[in-house]
């Protein structure tokens, strides 16, 4: 390393002089491979984050459903809007309580890479299929750290930080909490909740990240897709702005950039200088209620029941299809493109209803919508 580099280095371990007590240092990272790595200018942080933007899973959210499948309205989140918003979110509270951002950064825009086409929908097939084929439960958090870590960079992984992906295996939005307190771990317990997952989903949820920075972006999920939703719903003509409740209102107000400042402003009111991420009462209750109220008037009715049938017979044909294709060595088929690329250490570890599996949820909308119409 030359004297420039060597200061440049220097220079990206400045802040960390200043980070508050509880945020995580970069020498605190551990890779599950530390003999593969090369020392560079940046920090291992940083260089998660490089990994993350650069993989091919990251370019695939720019076609994957957020809420709403298939519509017109190019104003309409896509997954890649929603992982936007919450690493922006996830950086402004942890600058706001003096965290690393770095690390921030490198959980919010992996979190979501295990998502499926169409989104939820998507995932709940998936599931199904993988409880009947393997009986392992299939969840996109979990999927995110299985190719993160062992099926990008043509099956070899991107060998990111245990913090990395600890924060993303226990990112989980769809669970509310009113305060957020990391859970210390070693690296044989983050991989054993991730090998547990696939048996007991139930308990994986309620698994905690091990970092305050992993805590802040579980509520940042949250706070990212929460009133951008509405948003959504309303400018397709889902929901009117009226029919959100006034208690909700009066706690946090009725736009997606009133929310977001009510809740930053309130968790950096209640957790500054503390070992945990707080809501305050009122506005934990404001945000659980409007969580159930975008259930009860969005997510409930983003697809038709015709809509929903007619994925469940796609995924379950294209699934059946690719798995008769890798059984009989059709090599014409486009999952053989998958399969050609990938390492020997791959292959040679997964079972051909798992390819199939992985190949499916990396899948775009598009990709998707295109093998079923065949």
């Amino acid at each position: 390393m030359t004297k420039n580099e060597k200061i440049a280095k220097e220079n990206f371990l400045k802040k960390e002089m200043f980070l508050s007590e509880y945020a995580t240092k970069s020498s605190e990272a551990v890779r599950l491979k530390e003999e593969d790595e090369k020392e560079d200018i940046r920090t291992p942080f940083f260089r998660d984050i490089d990994r993350i933007i650069h993989s091919l899973s990251y370019t695939r959210y720019m076609d994957k459903t957020q809420v709403f499948t298939h519509n017109q309205n190019d104003h309409v989140s896509k997954r890649i809007t929603h992982v936007q918003m919450v690493s922006k979110i996830a950086r402004t509270i942890g600058r706001g309580l003096n965290l690393n951002e770095d690390l921030i950064e490198a959980i919010a825009l992996g979190h979501d890479i295990g998502h499926t086409p169409l989104g939820h929908m998507g995932e709940s097939l998936l599931n199904e299929i993988s409880l009947q084929e393997l009986n392992e439960y299939f969840a996109h958090n979990i999927q995110s750290v299985r190719h993160l870590n062992f099926v990008e960079k043509n099956g070899k992984g991107l060998n990111l930080c245990i913090q990395v992906l600890d924060g993303i295996m226990c990112h989980n939005g769809e669970i509310l909490r009113p305060i957020y307190e990391p859970q210390k771990k070693d690296v044989h317990e983050v991989v054993l909740e991730y090998e547990m997952a696939y048996k007991d989903l139930k308990k994986a949820n309620q698994n905690r990240p091990m970092t305050l920075e992993g805590c802040v972006v579980r509520i940042s999920d949250v706070i990212g897709y929460i009133g951008r939703d509405i948003e959504d719903a309303i400018m397709i003509g889902k929901i009117k702005r009226e029919e959100i409740p006034k208690n909700i209102v009066s706690v946090l107000g009725c736009t997606n950039k009133d929310i977001i400042n009510t809740i930053i402003l309130d968790i950096i009111n209640h957790s500054m200088g503390k070992p945990y991420i707080k809501l305050s009462e009122d506005v934990y209750q404001a945000l659980f209620d409007l969580k159930e109220f975008n259930y009860e008037h969005i997510y409930r009715y983003s697809m038709t029941e015709k809509e929903k049938d007619h994925y469940k017979k796609g995924m379950n044909k294209i699934y059946k299809r690719y798995l008769e294709d890798i059984n009989q060595e059709n090599h014409e088929s486009v999952i053989y493109r998958f399969i050609e690329e990938q390492d020997s250490s791959y292959l040679e570890s997964t079972s051909p209803q798992r390819i199939v599996i992985d190949f499916i949820a990396g899948m775009t909308d598009e990709m998707f919508l295109r093998e079923i119409s065949l």
